[in-house]
C-alpha cells in the first residue's frame, strides 16, 4: 500500500512538474504577445479540452510530457494576417531566448523550492546531546568492531546509560554533540569530568578516554557513546542559504551525471540482456525512479518525516536534472531552440554591422535531420532504461 503511495505521489509530481514547466513557456509567450494556440498535459490522443480565449487547454492519453503551441515557431508555418505579427520568429531575440528558456528555468524554481520547503518544515538528521548508542568495548580494528580481546569502553566502565544526556565536560556546558566529541578525541589517556542528565537529575561521571587507532594510522581519544539522531528544522534565512548550498550541489552532480551517460550505457546494456547488479549510481529511467519513490514509501526503518524528506529531494533532484538535460543545445530539446535564437541574433548584428539588410530568420524546420537522429536516440536510450526498470530494477537499501 504504501509502496503504490509513493509510486502514485512521483507520478503525480512529474506531472505537476511537466504542467509548470509548459506554463513557464506560456506564460512568456503570452507576456510577449505571441499567440498560443494549445496548451496540453500529455501526448497521443485527447483526452479532454477546453477552449478559453485562443487557447485550447486539454489532456492527452499519454502522461509522458507536454507541449505549448506557438504561433509561428518557423517562417514556413501559415498564419492569417492578424497573426503574422505575433509569430514567435518575429519576436525580439530576447523575448523569444526568455520564452524558450523559461521552462527550465520553472524546473530549477522547483528544484530549489522543495529543497528550501525540505530543510524549513521537516529538516536535517541532525546528532542531539542524548546518547543513543553505547558501544561495548574498544575496537582493536574499527572495520571488524568488537572482539573477544578488545578492552571494555570508557563508556561502559562509567556506567553511562542510554538516554543520558550530555550535560558537561570538564566544566564546559554542552549544547552540541560536537562540543564533546571535540573534548574526547583530543583528550586520550586524560581523565576527565562528564555530566549527564538522567531522569532529571545531573550526575557527575569520570572517565578516561581510550586511545582508539583509526584506519590511517592515527590516534584519538574514545569513549564508546552515539547520539540520538532527530530531524532539525532551520531558521528561514537557514533554510534559504542552505537550499542554495545543496542546489549548487545537486547541480554539479546532475552535470556529471549528465558528462557520463555516453560511458553509461554499454554497462546499462550489460544490465539488461545479462541481469548484472544495478546500483542507485547507475542511469535510471522514470519507472526507476517511479519504483525508487515507492521504496522509499514503503522502508519500514525510515519515519514519516524522513519518507517525505527523500521523497521531496528526489523529486528536487529530478527536476534540476530536467531543467539542465533540457538545456543542452541541440534539437528539439529548448536548448537546440536557443541556440538557434541566439544564431539568429548574431546573424542580425553582424548584418548591421556591415550596413546588409537584416537576414531572415533561420527555419528550424531545415534542422528536422539532426532532430531526427537526437529523438531516434532518446527513444532507443529511454527503451533501454525501461527495460532495466521493469526486469532488473534498482533496489534501494533502506
Amino acid at each position: 500500500m504504501n509502496s503504490a503511495l509513493g509510486i502514485l505521489a512521483f507520478v503525480v509530481a512529474l506531472l505537476l512538474s511537466v504542467m509548470l514547466h509548459e506554463a513557464g513557456h506560456f506564460f512568456a509567450a503570452r507576456k510577449f504577445g505571441m499567440k498560443v494556440t494549445e496548451f496540453f498535459v500529455g501526448f497521443g490522443p485527447r483526452i479532454w479540452s477546453v477552449i478559453r480565449g485562443e487557447t485550447e487547454y486539454g489532456i492527452k492519453a499519454i502522461p509522458a510530457g507536454g507541449y505549448v503551441r506557438i504561433s509561428g515557431m518557423t517562417p514556413a508555418e501559415e498564419l492569417s494576417v492578424e497573426d503574422q505579427p505575433r509569430a514567435f520568429y518575429r519576436a525580439r531575440i530576447i523575448h523569444r531566448i526568455i520564452t524558450l528558456a523559461a521552462g527550465s528555468i520553472i524546473h530549477f524554481v522547483i528544484g530549489l523550492t522543495l529543497l528550501f520547503l525540505f530543510l524549513f518544515t521537516i529538516g536535517v538528521n541532525t546528532p542531539t546531546t542524548s546518547i543513543a548508542q553505547i558501544s561495548p568495548c574498544v575496537p582493536s580494528n574499527v572495520l571488524v568492531g568488537c572482539q573477544s580481546s578488545d578492552l571494555i569502553s570508557p563508556a561502559k566502565q562509567a556506567g553511562i546509560q542510554v538516554g543520558d544526556k550530555l550535560v558537561a565536560v570538564d566544566g564546559n556546558r554542552i549544547s552540541k554533540w560536537e562540543d564533546g566529541t571535540k573534548i574526547f578525541r583530543s583528550n586520550a589517556g586524560v581523565p576527565i569530568q562528564l555530566n549527564v542528565l538522567r531522569d532529571g537529575k545531573e550526575i557527575s561521571l569520570t572517565l578516561t578516554p581510550a586511545n582508539l587507532k583509526l584506519e590511517d594510522g592515527s590516534n584519538r581519544g574514545f569513549i564508546g557513546i552515539g547520539p540520538k539522531i532527530e530531524p532539525q528544522r532551520l531558521t528561514f534565512w537557514n533554510s534559504t542559504t542552505t537550499s542554495i548550498t545543496i542546489f549548487g550541489t545537486l547541480t554539479k552532480a546532475s552535470v556529471e551525471g549528465l558528462l557520463s551517460i555516453p560511458s553509461k550505457i554499454p554497462t546499462l546494456w550489460g544490465q539488461v540482456v545479462d541481469h548484472k547488479t544495478r546500483t542507485a549510481e547507475d542511469l535510471v529511467g522514470v519507472v526507476g525512479a517511479a519504483r525508487a519513490s515507492g521504496q522509499t514509501f514503503s522502508a519500514t526503518n525510515y519515519s514519516v518525516s524522513e519518507k517525505i524528506g527523500t521523497f521531496l529531494l528526489m523529486v528536487a533532484s529530478l527536476n534540476i536534472f530536467v531543467g539542465l538535460f533540457n538545456s543542452l543545445p541541440i534539437p528539439p530539446l529548448d536548448g537546440g531552440h536557443i541556440a538557434v535564437a541566439i544564431a539568429d541574433g548574431i546573424r542580425r548584428r553582424w548584418a548591421r554591422f556591415k550596413g546588409k539588410p537584416e537576414p531572415s530568420p533561420i527555419d528550424i524546420a531545415r534542422l528536422t535531420p539532426i532532430t531526427i537522429v537526437v529523438l531516434t536516440a532518446l527513444i532507443s536510450l529511454s527503451l533501454l532504461l525501461l527495460a532495466a526498470d521493469i526486469f532488473n530494477p534498482v533496489r534501494l537499501n533502506l
